[in-house]
């Protein structure tokens, strides 16, 4: 008997096994697909997130941080955000007190850090390579789920964990409706590698057809992300290496440096908020519950922000009180359906404002980003949110 299953050992759920082990609780882990062990020699990976402050200091206080930055990862200091050259918006972690921002990391690699750090618990169970088939749960939160495996295996549980991403396996099999639409951009991830190491600047430019942004990684390794139509992207998927670099230099900023692209990989941009997040039996987190707009790089650190919140409940074996049910949905649920709804319709917002060419709005939006230039205490606030310390 568990008292906590979770489905899926990806960032989240790996983060959220981490939690509940070091509190004591019996937790037993389905994992799908595990990740490739780590070589030095490996190429980057596409799939990298940013990593704010705040997810940081959770990954250090769950003991993963130290497992990862013996790998690979980038900080990055300062940010740059502009449409037309004059009217830019430069943030710089001292102008805050800080040392960075955050960090660039590979998401395999935090994976891996979350999964070393579990080795060191007794009390955690891995099923992996692992699927659900099914499960059965009642409407009476004293009742245990019963998950089984397609191999056969039963396991009893008092709370199954959706960690299980944006198709979420959890959330379907629950029953629990989801809301949300594909966005009409998708965007492109490309791996380049320059001939000298990158700076510490991440930048995003906006454009009509979408922005186009830098992400510093390690050595002289970056990350370009290009926003467009599914039309312009599918075009550039066809392209050989030497064509892209070549559309690259034609369609992008200036870039300081030769490069050679390495990779590349075009995904769909879709939200998606869950209706409910805790029901009888179930709890979801990270991108099973919420996906959102990748344009300020917030989607892991949302899910990081559920896995600290959801910490909070079940700390000191709260877990096995009579009223848990009932303290999941306003101690966890409500505070971070109203987080996460505020950061999507943020995103949507800049996305609706900078995705195209409405001459009162592009007069509106360079005149903000110009202004925001010279407004510390605004800009120092943004930062903070975005490190999330605010």
């Amino acid at each position: 008997m568990f008292d906590f299953c979770i489905n899926g050992a990806g960032m989240v759920g790996a983060a959220t096994a981490l939690g509940l082990a070091q509190q004591g609780y019996q937790v037993a882990i389905i994992e799908q697909r595990p990740p490739q062990p780590f070589n030095v020699q490996q190429p980057p990976d596409l799939r990298m997130s940013a990593i704010s402050v705040a997810s940081v200091d959770l990954l250090k206080a769950l003991g993963a941080w130290q497992h990862i930055e013996t790998m690979r990862l980038r900080s990055y200091s300062k940010l740059s955000v502009w449409e037309h050259p004059d009217c830019r918006t430069d943030f710089d972690a001292k102008d805050a007190g800080f040392d960075r921002l955050g960090y660039f990391v590979e998401n395999r690699l935090i994976q891996l850090g979350c999964h070393q750090a579990l080795k060191a618990f007794d009390n955690v169970s891995w099923f992996s390579p692992a699927h659900i088939a099914s499960f059965t749960r009642s409407n009476n939160a004293d009742d245990t789920v019963s998950v089984t495996l397609e191999n056969g295996e039963t396991l009893q549980t008092k709370w199954l964990i959706g960690a299980d991403g944006a198709e979420s396996q959890v959330r379907q099999l629950a029953g629990i409706g989801i809301s949300g639409w594909q966005y009409a951009q998708q965007a492109m991830g490309i791996i380049v590698e320059f001939t000298q190491p990158v700076t510490d600047c991440t930048w995003q430019q906006f454009t009509a057809d979408g922005p186009k942004a830098l992400l510093p990684m390690h050595d002289n390794f970056a990350s370009l992300i290009w926003y467009d139509s599914a039309a312009r992207l599918a075009g550039l998927s066809r392209l050989s290496s030497a064509q892209l670099k070549q559309a690259i230099i034609t369609d992008f900023p200036p870039l300081d440096d030769d490069f050679t692209v390495l990779n590349k990989a075009a995904f769909t941009l879709i939200r998606r908020h869950a209706s409910d997040y805790v029901i009888p039996g179930v709890i979801l987190v990270g991108d099973a519950a919420h996906t959102i707009n990748p344009l300020a790089g917030q989607g892991v650190n949302l899910g990081f922000k559920d896995v600290a919140c959801l910490l909070q409940q079940t700390a000191h074996q709260q877990a096995y009180s009579d009223d848990f049910l009932s303290q999941l949905q306003s101690g966890y649920e409500r505070p971070r359906k109203r987080d996460n709804r505020l950061m999507m319709s943020a995103m949507d917002g800049f996305y609706t404002a900078f995705s195209n060419n409405h001459a009162p709005l592009k007069w509106l939006r360079n005149g903000l980003l110009k202004l925001a230039q010279h407004t510390g205490p605004l800009k120092h606030q943004v930062l903070k949110y975005a490190m999330g310390l605010a």
